[in-house]
């Protein structure tokens, strides 16, 4: 069994260390600094958990020491010292964040390491960019690539048409940092909640806007060869313009904590909800002007014994996916390790990434 660590005890950290002990291949130590959180980890076998600080880097070296890897699923600001603590303990590290400049920092540290280190590999960024690549490469030229995602609520109920399906923070983070693009061949900064779209998929109306972090590395990987490159959040419509309100007109992107309590105490949450993917590539292949899809929604359900919400699965099916192929040698085993070098072929075969299949879920629900 392979020793791993799980930074975070939320939904999502608890979801991530469930799905490795059942697979009877991990074990599995969940890391928080909060008691009480680490009390509502799963009990099993395969789990244990321990209270440490991020902050305290040297206790988190302890923990790290002769593992096989850290997985974080910590708050976005502090992410960077699970990093710092992954390469001064010699461990493989992954993270699921969307933040542009811990990226940066992961980055600059996996430089000349003897680990891996592989952030970004959640929904978005992470799968988003794995199925924008694998489009890209079936052209012969590129022209642009669209990459739309959403965690949306099955049944909205408020005037925003949203509930909460992960961290706050994260969200808030989206919403007001400045979003990264390709504009006409050359990487830029574009602001967050602008450029409103909509589109239907299914019969459903969707908006989409610019929101920070979901573009991942693809935007390196792909400057110059493309024209237009872009990742914008998906919310039914009328969300984008109420957002846009409390951003600016009432000032709350400069007073973070009272937006958070707002949305906290205001918006329910829900573990009913649906993951909407939409990924739209247009080139040259053969001499002609195509255009290919990858359309999907992920639903809530029952994966590793127990009820989670779609946000829950898509996020750490992610992770674990990734996990997998760096255990079975399918990925590089040190230096820094980018979302788009992940094929998405060997991602949906993985016993993890299967539940991004609609028919294989539907197929293991009814069993």
């Amino acid at each position: 069994m392979k020793e791993t660590v799980v930074i975070g005890a939320g939904k999502i950290g608890g979801a991530i260390a469930l799905m490795l002990a059942e697979t009877g291949d991990y074990k599995v130590v969940v890391t928080d600094r909060d008691e009480k959180q680490l009390s509502k980890i799963d009990r099993h076998p395969a789990i244990s958990t321990a209270a440490v600080d991020i902050t305290d880097s040297a206790a988190l070296v302890a923990v790290l020491k002769g593992k096989f890897a850290v997985l974080s699923a910590a708050p976005f600001n502090l992410t960077g010292k699970v990093a710092e603590a992954a390469l001064e303990a010699s461990v493989h590290y992954l993270d699921l964040t969307e933040d542009v400049a811990t990226t940066k920092k992961v980055e600059e540290l996996a430089n000349g390491a003897d680990v891996a280190f592989i952030p970004q590999c959640g929904l978005a960024p992470g799968f988003i960019s794995i199925v924008a690549n694998e489009l890209a490469t079936r052209f012969d030229t590129l022209d642009s690539v669209r990459m739309r995602v959403g965690a949306l609520p099955q049944y909205p109920s408020n005037a925003l048409n949203y509930n909460l399906t992960w961290s706050t923070d994260g969200l808030i983070n989206e919403y007001i940092e400045p979003c990264e693009a390709v504009v006409e061949g050359k990487l830029a900064t574009v602001p967050a909640m602008e450029e409103r779209e909509e589109f239907s998929l299914d019969g459903v109306t969707y908006e989409a806007f610019n929101t920070s972090g979901g573009l991942g590395t693809l935007a390196k990987s792909l400057e110059g060869r493309v024209r237009t490159m872009n990742y914008r959040t998906i919310r039914y419509p009328g969300h984008q313009a109420i957002i846009k309100a409390l951003l600016n007109d009432l000032n709350l992107k400069n007073r973070r904590d009272v937006l958070k309590d707002l949305f906290e105490n205001a918006l329910p949450a829900t573990m009913q909800d649906v993951v909407v993917i939409f990924v739209t590539v247009c080139g040259w292949k053969d001499g002609r002007y195509m255009q290919e899809t990858y359309a999907n929604k992920v639903y809530a359900g029952v994966v590793a014994g127990k009820k989670m919400s779609a946000i829950q699965i898509t996020t750490a099916a992610g992770i674990t996916t990734i996990l997998d192929l760096l255990a079975d040698g399918k990925l590089p085993q040190k230096g820094f390790v980018r979302q788009e070098e992940i094929t998405l072929a060997d991602f949906l075969n993985s016993r993890f990434g299967r539940v991004y299949d609609p028919e294989a879920m539907r197929l293991k629900q009814a069993m």
